[in-house]
């Protein structure tokens, strides 16, 4: 896991390699084991190491390979890069290094593009062809590992976070119009190739991008989604869906071991990450690290769930971390958190995982976590009222649970001159729902959730948290063979038990069953739920800046209104409508400190 940033002129001038090198002083915290740069006339790559696969100087980044003619900057990992390699052995390649950065390299030589087919894993990677001058940018089919980039006529840079082509200069900070629609309405979810600056875009996931010497380009989408039953499957009964689903978590997680540096869990408690601690326990894993956090409890809420992790510890005899977080601790670590932000995010499960993430690197390098299982198997209130509804029907229904504001109310909220005229964030929705390959609305929604929500909210959240303490987070339940499968289950098996049904049928042959049966948890982080005191205080002195009322973003009236009552308007999702408008304003005054001032 590491961060890679670049350039690439077309212009006949020199790369910036002080530029490259910027962005990637932007980016320690993703790589603080190693620093390598890399530049040859027009291009120039520079990387930050985490050291995770091949600790030794043979896996220093950017890897050249002269007689390949290739350059290669990753961030990610690669978990059949064994095979692989075993493979490209057998077909005449020979290795200097036992990386996986090396393998993918040769992997490129030797199947092209088609590469990508073949990794199992979460990855972004650069290639750089010395020959032909191409530029290949490349990420995972789900979106776990970033890609940011800026171009104009003269160059592209590229960078694995935000904040780090910010930091290279040179770019356009002004507020994208399109993204803050969908911030303010999709709870806080910007779809690629969008992002909150205009000057800034994404790479969207399972895609590929090949950039020709003179600054052509064309893009490809090599992997999608179909949600619909597979003929060969019409059988199965159910006992054979669960055993399906449970023999492929079962790999999944057990290609999420390859390292060599231990692998511990993010423990909460809930079914997900206790399957997964399960598994490993299976599969021989004995005295495996396992991390649990809790906060005070505010407002008769409690901020921690010990009493469902303790079972799983004891059950499975892990070495088991409780992280009790005091809300003396939770104001400075708001600030760290924001600064650790690619993208602005309006989940108070941020904090959470940024603090977990600090004490969890005092102790491993890599974790397995549970993300991703609510979205696979319909683990979510939104998705039962689908279930028989029409097609027409369905953007409707799932707008009305998990949208945050309406088109019409945006006039209200927003500015005049940062708005949009159509509802962006509903036809984006529209379209997706009624693409083919989606048998029904619940399939169709579950496609949508599985490759762009999951992508632009909770995978990035983690990945941004963990990264900023050098930590790797690894999500078996974003295995994409898993991913495809769960899409072929019947709607009717993962809505079953008030949603993942399927999954927890399988789940009670691994764990205890008082993890499965127990009311749906989340992340507690009840400080930032409940403003008041010096959240608050922080609250109002972000929206009431001078920087904020430069930018002027907010229509004054309704800011007004949300801190004349700070805890009352609340989203369909219980989230805080005034915390999402302080977050974003914090977060640019975070990032932008001299641009934000520029609305």
């Amino acid at each position: 896991m590491c961060g890679l940033s670049g350039e690439y002129t077309f212009d006949g001038r020199p790369a910036d390699l002080a530029a490259v090198a910027n962005m990637c002083e932007a980016m320690v915290s993703r790589g603080p084991d190693d620093y390598g740069a890399y530049a040859h006339g027009s291009l120039a790559l520079g990387h930050r190491r985490l050291s995770i696969i091949d600790l030794s100087p043979h896996g220093h980044q950017p890897m050249v390979d002269s007689d390949l003619g290739l350059t290669t900057a990753f961030n990610g990992c690669i978990y059949n890069y064994q095979e692989l390699r075993e493979e490209l052995r057998r077909a005449g390649y020979t290795f200097f290094s036992t990386s996986d950065t090396e393998v993918i390299a040769k992997a490129y030589h030797h199947w092209g593009e088609d590469c990508v087919d073949r990794f199992l894993g979460m990855f972004a990677f650069a290639i750089h062809e010395r020959d032909s001058g191409r530029l290949i940018l490349a990420r995972d089919r789900l979106g776990i590992k970033p890609l940011y980039y800026s171009e104009s006529n003269e160059r592209i840079r590229f960078a694995s976070s935000l904040p780090a082509l910010v930091r290279g200069g040179d770019v356009d900070t002004s507020i994208d119009p399109v993204a803050l629609h969908h911030y303010l309405s999709w709870h806080a979810v910007v779809p690629a190739p969008y992002t909150i600056l205009k000057g800034i875009r994404k790479l969207p996931p399972a895609t590929m991008r090949v950039i020709e010497r003179d600054g052509t380009s064309r893009e490809r989408l090599y992997w999608d989604l179909t949600a619909a039953r597979d003929p060969e499957k019409a059988s199965w009964t159910d006992s054979d869906w669960e055993e399906a689903v449970l023999e492929s978590l079962r790999v999944s997680v057990r290609r999420r071991l390859v390292a060599d540096v231990p692998v511990g869990v993010l423990l909460s408690g809930g079914l997900d990450s206790s399957l997964v601690v399960g598994l490993l326990a299976q599969e021989g894993q004995t005295g495996l690290n396992t991390f649990s956090i809790g906060f005070d409890a505010v407002g008769g809420e409690e901020g921690d769930e010990f009493k469902y992790s303790d079972v799983v510890a004891r059950e499975f005899a892990t070495e088991h971390h409780q992280i009790r977080i005091g809300t003396e601790r939770m104001l400075p670590a708001l600030e760290d958190a924001i600064r650790a932000m690619s993208e602005p995010m309006v989940s108070h499960d941020a904090v959470a995982f940024f603090l977990l993430s600090q004490e969890v690197s005092k102790h491993v390098k890599v974790v397995q976590s549970g993300q991703g299982a609510d979205e696979v198997f319909a683990g979510y209130h939104w998705y039962p009222p689908l279930a028989g509804a029409g097609r027409d029907d369905a953007v409707a229904t799932y707008a009305q649970a998990f949208f945050d504001r309406s088109h019409e109310e945006m006039r209200g909220v927003v500015r005049p001159e940062h708005l949009v005229d159509s509802p962006v964030s509903l036809d984006f929705v529209t379209d997706h729902m009624k693409r083919p390959g989606a048998e029904t609305a619940v399939d169709a929604a579950l496609r949508l959730d599985t490759q762009i929500m999951l992508v632009d909210d909770p995978v990035k959240r983690v990945d941004n948290m963990t990264m900023a303490w050098g930590l790797e987070a690894r999500v078996p339940f974003l295995d994409h063979e898993l991913v495809e499968l769960a899409a072929q289950c019947p709607p009717e098996l993962k809505l079953a038990q008030e949603g993942k049904g399927v999954l927890k049928e399988a789940g009670r042959r691994v764990v205890p069953h008082e993890v499965i049966d127990r009311p749906k948890g989340y992340f507690p982080v009840p400080a930032l739920k409940y403003l008041r005191g010096p959240y608050l205080e922080r609250v109002r002195d972000a929206l009431h800046s001078p920087a904020a009322r430069s930018r002027g973003l907010f229509q004054p009236a309704y800011v007004d209104h949300l801190l004349a009552d700070p805890n009352a308007e609340l989203t369909p999702l219980r989230g805080n409508r005034l915390w999402q408008l302080a977050l974003l304003e914090m977060w640019l005054q975070t990032h932008l400190p001299d641009a934000g001032n520029t609305p």
